[in-house]
């Protein structure tokens, strides 16, 4: 009787490759298939994340899941992109996801999660998320004592922003690119800008923290950060 194979989701971190866990870098280097997300024509920052530890033996699936699409749309394309993880699956392959930051977190891995898991044992491995990595980075505390912090796409509208930050001791806004603009005069209207803090690739070579007003709007990529640390309290 043919076995099935089990499914990892495995959280590879923010960037730099030395942030992997333990049982993440054990599961990757054991898996008979990794698979990992890019977009079209794009080198994989999963794998380019966890390359220095692949053993170059192991069967490898890339795969497509675009962003912003409708649900509607998205969802034959997300059906077919998932197709071949579960093939492996089904001959008895283990299978490890790789998946940027934490794989719960905004992560895609969790569209593969709810097509396979219930056909397949699946485990899922925490990551160290740019969360945690982006404050880190800038040399900032997040939050004190009882603090309210409040995690913000920044595609959300203009108003429901402001509202959110008014409620909240310390954010942070991700999912900024094109969106920046709108972001950048929030913070100004609502007296936050002092405060805020610009990363984008946190703990990569490529990393870099420029001070709000000099952000170049056309520049701002997808893995960028806008945290907004609580007010230093002794």
């Amino acid at each position: 009787m043919n076995l099935k194979g089990r499914l990892y989701g495995v959280g590879v971190g923010p960037g730099d490759p030395e942030l992997l866990t333990l049982k993440a870098l054990r599961l990757i280097r054991s898996a008979s298939v990794i698979a990992y997300q890019s977009a079209i024509d794009r080198e994989s920052i999963a794998r380019k994340i966890v390359s220095p530890y692949l053993p170059g033996n192991q069967i490898e699936v890339l795969y497509h899941l675009p962003r912003a699409l409708e649900p509607e749309k998205a969802q034959d394309i997300y059906d077919r992109e998932v197709e071949p993880i579960g093939s492996h699956l089904a001959a008895g392959r283990d299978v490890v996801v790789l998946c940027e930051g934490d794989p719960f977190f905004y992560g895609s891995f969790m569209y593969i999660f709810t097509r396979l898991s219930d056909k397949y044992q699946t485990e899922v491995v925490p990551g160290i998320s740019s969360l945690m990595a982006c404050p880190i980075s800038l040399g900032v505390p997040f939050t004190y004592y009882n603090d309210i912090l409040k995690v913000l796409p920044g595609t959300l509208p203009r108003e429901m922003l402001i509202s959110q930050l008014l409620s909240a001791d310390a954010a942070a806004i991700m999912k900024i690119g094109r969106h920046f603009v709108k972001i950048r005069d929030v913070l100004h209207q609502l007296g936050l800008s002092s405060r805020a803090k610009y990363i984008e690739r946190a703990t990569t070579t490529q990393q870099r923290i420029v001070p709000l007003d000099e952000v170049d709007p056309e520049e701002v990529p997808y893995f960028s950060m806008i945290v907004i640390p609580t007010k230093q309290r002794l």
